[in-house]
């Protein structure tokens, strides 16, 4: 989880923290959003040996401690103007991740595993098991409410990673062991949900609030699209072409994820095509290779056409589908 909060992390400061005007505040926010990290990964690996020596109550009353000093002297400093108001917003990001930490607690001190036990806490960032969803819900509920009341576009991560897990470990839930068809359309349908509901607040909302439900949405959806078992060339061909509506909903929300996701699935069909064709071929290197050329003389040509695609857009869409883009696309 930490690798994977880490990249997240770096994308979100290069397409955020710039764009939002904070880089006049120099190395110090880059500062705070490794540290934060630092001190979420570092709970997850404490919480394992302070478990196993201490037990279930140890673990609630030091979840409890650590959340309640973060979210004080988080909302004390968002009260500030300057720097320190974005470091209020991440200290408060901090308290909501103690939240699945300390429903662990209560679940281990209650018995409420149902059947199986899920093991250490850490594996919640590791494995799917349907034990895991109060801690989900929990982080989701804690997040939102926080949310309501410090108003820090980055306090949606832990929102939207917590969703991701929802799908995963609920999808499990529903489907049950063993029925990984009816896993990956849970999976599917979820994600779509998270996609409307960002969708739905980036029509209206002026900040960025919106970027991780995109992202952690997509991870859902197109994951669980492109586990899908597919035996027909017909149903690989559907696939390409969802993948290539995807990137056209890149241009109308103004959203590059939707474009990364898309291409990549794209290129996954591409591949299944020259591996068809060339298959025990030396030309199967040489085609994949056509192929990767190909999608990057792509992205040249979308760099150059996306300002006249959103100048179209602008000018030409009906009022009533116009009002459907995003705030931040419909300002342009």
């Amino acid at each position: 989880m930490a690798s994977e909060q880490t990249e997240a992390l770096w994308r979100f400061l290069e397409e955020r923290l710039t764009a939002s005007g904070r880089a006049q505040y120099g190395l110090a926010p880059i500062l705070w959003y490794g540290g934060a990290l630092i001190v979420i990964s570092a709970m997850g690996l404490f919480s394992t040996t302070g478990f196993s020596r201490y037990g279930g109550g140890f673990l609630l009353a030091t979840a409890l401690i650590y959340g309640l000093v973060f979210a004080g002297a988080g909302v004390a400093l968002w009260r500030r103007s300057g720097p320190l108001h974005i470091l209020g917003g991440l200290l408060v990001t901090v308290a909501v991740t103690m939240a699945p930490l300390a429903t662990y607690a209560v679940q281990d001190l209650m018995n409420w595993w149902g059947t199986v036990p899920p093991g250490d806490y850490r594996a919640f960032y590791i494995w799917v098991k349907q034990g895991w969803v109060p801690m989900d819900l929990a982080t989701v509920v804690v997040g939102t409410a926080a949310l309501s009341i410090i108003r820090f576009p980055f306090l949606v991560m832990p929102i939207a990673v917590a969703l991701l897990f929802l799908s995963q470990d609920l999808a499990h839930w529903v489907a049950g062991e063993g029925h990984w068809e009816h896993y990956r359309q849970v999976m599917m349908a979820f994600g779509l949900g998270v996609l409307a509901i960002a969708w739905a607040i980036d029509v209206r909302a002026k900040k960025d609030f919106a970027f991780w439900l995109h992202l952690f949405g997509l991870f859902s959806f197109w994951g669980g699209l492109t586990s899908l078992d597919s035996h027909s060339e017909l149903g690989r061909l559907g696939y390409a072409a969802l993948n290539i509506v995807l990137i056209g909903f890149s241009v109308f929300l103004d959203r590059r994820a939707y474009a990364a996701f898309g291409a990549f699935g794209v290129a996954l069909y591409l591949g299944h095509l020259a591996e068809s064709v060339f298959k025990d071929s030396l030309m199967f290197p040489f085609v994949l290779s056509l192929i990767g050329v190909a999608i990057i003389a792509f992205g040249v040509g979308v760099l150059r056409w996306t300002a006249a695609l959103q100048a179209w857009m602008q000018r030409y869409l009906p009022a009533g589908i116009h009002a459907l883009r995003p705030a931040h696309a419909r300002a342009e």
